[in-house]
């Protein structure tokens, strides 16, 4: 049959792969590499939809016949074309369909790979989904003792979360990045990811959270001691202190340049709010003098 008739390629398949009178069982290996072949007329003849419907079915065939590596690389096919039709459930569907399959096969990198050309095809469609396929992603590495390939991912997850302006969440996931980094010995990931945390919080103007996060981080003597360390020490003295051009200055120092862009753009903008109130509140807060107590 011509590979050029795709419509007369998935008719045929599907009647091999439902049962008769006359047929007791379903031929999915001739009828797989039918679809195969419809999927691949479709998609040169330029109709994306038809060749979506194709792969799907050609990967549902590849699981019928044992085979969920050949089956998940339809499944990304499908994503693929789903992406570009604008079905963006669909996106999310089969990428995450096609990780699953990669998990079969025991195969962690392309299943985590496979949810991240979601979520990149999701960022700017639906970025709340994006971030969530950013997540799993990462998930899926460090349960497989891959902390150091999940880098990327979270460094993508965290420009996501401040492009929607979600900065409690950005933060919470820079010290998640630093304790991944902290599992594969990445001390200098471990520190950047850190410091970039009570960035984000002060950016957010939440003073208190920043100055929880050193107290937790700096129980990690790695952290205490690095330029990261000391440079977030600095940064919550000045609040302390209101002092704005300290905060600018810092602000502008190698140790802030040398972190990932979306944390530079939003140090350059410290500080934002009132700090001034910040000197009122600590100093609100000391515990004033009792006269009747002079012991």
């Amino acid at each position: 049959m011509s590979a050029s008739d795709p419509e007369k390629l998935i008719t045929k398949a599907d009647k091999l792969t439902k049962l008769s009178l006359t047929r007791w069982s379903a031929d999915w290996r001739t009828a797989t590499q039918l679809y195969e072949q419809a999927a691949n007329a479709f998609r040169i003849a330029k109709d994306p939809e038809k060749a979506k419907t194709a792969y799907e079915k050609a990967s549902k065939g590849q699981e019928m016949l044992s085979s969920p590596w050949d089956a998940a690389r339809h499944m990304e096919s499908a994503a693929y074309l789903a992406k570009e039709l604008g079905n963006w459930n669909e996106v999310a569907d089969f990428y995450r369909r096609a990780s699953e399959l990669y998990i079969v096969c025991g195969r962690s990198q392309p299943a985590s790979d496979a949810l991240a050309k979601g979520a990149r095809a999701l960022e700017d469609a639906v970025p709340d989904e994006a971030i969530q396929l950013y997540t799993d992603a990462c998930s899926i590495l460090e349960e497989d003792g891959k902390e150091q390939m999940t880098f990327d991912l979270y460094r993508a997850a965290i420009s996501v979360y401040v492009k929607l302006e979600k900065y409690t969440d950005a933060a919470a996931f820079l010290l998640r990045w630093g304790v991944a980094a902290d599992k594969c010995n990445a001390t200098n990931s471990q520190c950047k990811a850190y410091l970039s945390a009570i960035i984000v919080y002060l950016y957010a103007h939440d003073f208190k959270q920043a100055e929880k996060s050193y107290n937790d981080c700096s129980q990690i003597d790695v952290f205490l001691r690095s330029d990261q360390g000391r440079c977030a020490s600095k940064l919550l003295s000045a609040y302390s202190e209101g002092d704005i051009e300290e905060i600018k200055r810092l602000a502008q120092s190698s140790t802030i340049s040398n972190l990932d862009h979306v944390i530079i753009r939003l140090a350059r903008k410290l500080p934002t709010g009132e700090v001034s109130a910040l000197k009122t509140d600590d100093a609100e807060e000391q515990e004033p003098l009792d006269e009747n107590d002079l012991t």
